[in-house]
């Protein structure tokens, strides 16, 4: 047997398949027996092609590092980019929860406005006082339901992260008659880069871990440092820094008009300390502000400075305490919902910060997995001149929260809340607000 006639009888099956696939590459009976081995040699050659192809996307997979385990409990995160303008290996998640909230308010100095956001949550700026006791109140809505999207990618060793959230406590588009419609509002917007961060999420001088366990909003709002602002954040192990948009309430000379006054040229300053472990956490922070107010014939300005301590502390498997304590000057507007002014404005323009400061205590205790239950005490105070302020500004609030909540199925709950909270002014008058707040929510 010749050379030609061993390689045609090896790679005669070969042939017959690619004839069969493809037509034009059917042999011709007529075709010279060096032609019949030019054509099997291509064939060779295009077998031998495909196949180092298919070794190096092999040898290419299994040269990929094996994903780790995940942690006990955890959800297995999506591997593959779903948007093709997306870096590659972005790994995009989202979340949120559908909240109801209802709530019978009484209220003795006066009704909360219907418009007021003191309707929705426990917000010791809007309590009556001076006024008329009035009826009991009943609301109900779904605003604070949430939703948030995120995208993580690694690259070369760098971790960069976006996230948006948002919920439905915007402008009223609709009414109570009928449609009860509300905006979509911004609650964080921001990308981080290894150890950056630009855009809006909490304060850095907020300790947002310290926040107790409420059913209303925020719960503990009197003695609590509470912002969300645009800002630049630097955060080094447990160093957290930040330059924070600025914005200066003041009160008004011998007025309890406030003017908000943009006028500032120079951010808010943070600088933070976290410690943590397996027993909780704490937390000192500090802040540095400009105060500022210009008109056509005022250019004013003050500094304030701030710290802020707080923590939560677990006690054992089934109770923790968690705290925040507050104070110093131009601490206005982050704390309690601007529930005083940063400044007080004198009888020629210029401003004088105002000293303030504010705390709470929380207790939780959990009876059972599906059932827990918190107590908390908040409070706030300003130290107004009532030469320069009047005596209509807020002086004082507090409040004290006791809730229980229960989860009869993961993720679900079912929670009430007794709110007993009071404001005084510098007249020394006062008002007292009841509240039983209930609500069920849904987190996916």
């Amino acid at each position: 047997m010749n050379r030609f006639t061993a390689r045609r009888r090896a790679a005669l099956p070969l042939a017959l398949s690619l004839a069969l696939l493809a037509p034009g590459m059917a042999l011709a009976q007529t075709a010279s027996p060096q032609d019949l081995e030019a054509r099997i040699a291509q064939l060779e050659q295009m077998v031998q092609g495909l196949k180092s192809e298919l070794e190096a996307q092999k040898a290419a997979e299994a040269a990929k590092p094996v994903p780790a385990p995940l942690p006990a409990g955890a959800q297995p995160v999506q591997a593959t980019t779903v948007m093709p303008a997306a870096n590659a290996g972005t790994r995009f998640s989202y979340g949120g929860f559908i909240k109801l909230d209802m709530m019978y308010t009484n209220t003795d100095g006066g009704e909360i406005p219907d418009s007021s956001t003191g309707r929705l949550f426990y917000v010791p700026s809007t309590i009556p006082v001076g006024g008329a006791d009035e009826g009991t109140d009943l609301d109900m809505h779904a605003q604070f339901s949430r939703f948030w999207f995120g995208a993580d990618t690694d690259i070369d060793g760098h971790k960069l992260k976006a996230y948006l959230e948002m919920d439905l406590f915007g402008g009223s588009l609709g009414n109570e008659t009928s449609t009860n419609t509300y905006g979509v509002t911004i609650r964080h917007a921001y990308v981080s880069w290894d150890k950056w961060l630009a855009g809006q999420t909490w304060s850095n001088f907020q300790d947002a871990a310290a926040l107790p366990d409420a059913v209303d909003f925020v719960g503990p709002t009197d003695g609590t440092i509470f912002v969300r602002q645009p800002q630049l954040r630097y955060t080094n192990g447990p160093w957290s820094f930040s330059v924070e948009n600025p914005e200066t309430l003041i009160n008004g000379y011998q007025t309890a008009a406030r003017i908000t006054s943009d006028d500032n040229n120079v951010p808010d300053f943070t600088a933070r300390y976290l410690h943590k472990g397996s027993w909780g956490h704490f937390t000192v922070a500090g802040l540095a502000r400009q105060l500022k107010y210009e008109t056509a014939t005022l250019d004013e300005s003050e500094t304030g400075f701030s710290l802020s301590l707080s923590g939560k502390w677990n006690l054992n498997a089934n109770n923790d305490l968690r705290y925040m304590l507050s104070g110093g000057s131009g601490l206005g507007r982050y704390l309690a919902f601007g529930l005083g002014a940063d400044a007080m404005q004198q009888a020629d323009g210029s401003l004088e910060a105002l000293d303030g400061f504010g705390g709470f205590i929380a207790w939780r205790h959990a009876f059972s997995p599906k059932l827990r239950g918190n107590l908390f005490y908040s409070a706030a105070q300003f130290d107004n001149d009532p030469a320069l302020t009047g005596l209509a500004v807020t002086e004082s609030s507090q409040s004290i929260h006791a809730n229980l909540i229960y989860s009869p199925i993961p993720k679900l709950d079912i929670g009430a809340e007794i709110i007993f909270g009071e404001r005084e002014i510098e007249s020394g008058l006062d008002g007292d607000l009841n509240r039983l707040h209930m609500h069920v929510k849904y987190n996916f």
